[in-house]
């Protein structure tokens, strides 16, 4: 660029003039906004494939209290239930508290929480009482339902290093169904996502089996929506590798199971092509 001066050395008003111009073209080519699609403003999601339709009319009346303990990388995923499941039941009734380490200090209603009589954490450990047998809340108060929210990797992290899971009454879903989030590789054909989990649960507690349909509808309709749209069905985890679809890293605790069910060590190896070496 050439720069035009007066006689007395200043810039001249020209090229001010082209200098300012030159500015406020770069400036318009960074704030062009971006084309978006609408968007509903209670589900957020892009009008075509709005799940509005498939929610309840009015939130599920239930007497639960319900916590979903998340871990602080779930909520950057994309397609997570617990957003529909918000939509579905009464904001009084569910509460989102985000963190990967409960402490005491930093967590001390959690702490409460966890020392309440009538609090119940869901997770299948092996102190674990099958949900379906858990009487109705005693002295009319209701129960406390507690699930942690993460890849079940997190979840499982989350357990085993956080004390105040320990003193809670723990209980497990008592279900024969496969996770209708096809779109989402489980573990296994009986896990479940946050959402169904969380139905199944309150499904047994409120004596409601209607529950279930009602809140996992709306699921069922976001995989048909990503479908439609170039998403593929995925199967579980353990179906893969029973199959020979496995292609990443074995781990040495899967064959520990596979082999405690009957399979060999080379019939796991020939079907998933890699195994984690011995450490």
């Amino acid at each position: 660029m050439i720069m035009m001066m007066t006689e007395d050395g200043k810039s001249s008003p020209e090229f001010l003039d082209i200098l300012y111009s030159y500015a406020n073209e770069e400036d318009e080519e960074i704030r062009v906004p971006q084309n978006k699609r609408p968007s509903c403003s209670r589900c957020s999601r892009p009008i075509t494939v709005c799940l509005c339709p498939y929610l309840p009319e009015k939130p599920v009346a239930i007497e639960t209290n319900v916590y979903i303990l998340q871990h602080p990388l779930e909520e950057s995923r994309n397609l997570t239930t617990v957003p529909i499941l918000c939509e579905c039941l009464p904001t009084d009734n569910v509460q989102i508290i985000k963190g990967k380490k409960f402490s005491l200090r930093r967590f001390p209603k959690v702490a409460e929480l966890m020392k309440s009589p009538n609090t119940l954490l869901l997770y299948p450990d092996s102190e674990a009482e099958d949900i379906e047998a858990i009487p109705q809340a005693p002295g009319g108060q209701p129960y406390n339902l507690v699930l942690l929210d993460g890849t079940w990797g997190q979840a499982k992290g989350m357990f085993l290093h956080n004390e105040v899971f320990s003193w809670p009454k723990k209980v497990k879903l008592n279900h024969s169904t496969k996770s209708k989030f096809v779109i989402r590789t489980q573990p296994n054909d009986m896990s479940l996502s946050t959402l169904e989990s969380t139905a199944v649960a309150l499904a047994a507690l409120e004596r409601r089996p209607e529950i279930i349909d009602i809140l996992t509808r709306p699921l069922e309709a976001l995989c048909d929506f990503q479908l439609q749209h170039g998403a593929c069905k995925h199967d579980s985890k353990v179906y893969k590798i029973e199959n020979g679809l496995w292609n990443k890293t074995l781990k040495k605790k899967y064959l520990k199971k596979f082999e405690k069910d009957g399979q060999t060590v080379n019939s796991l190896m020939d079907s998933s092509n890699s195994i984690e070496p011995s450490s």
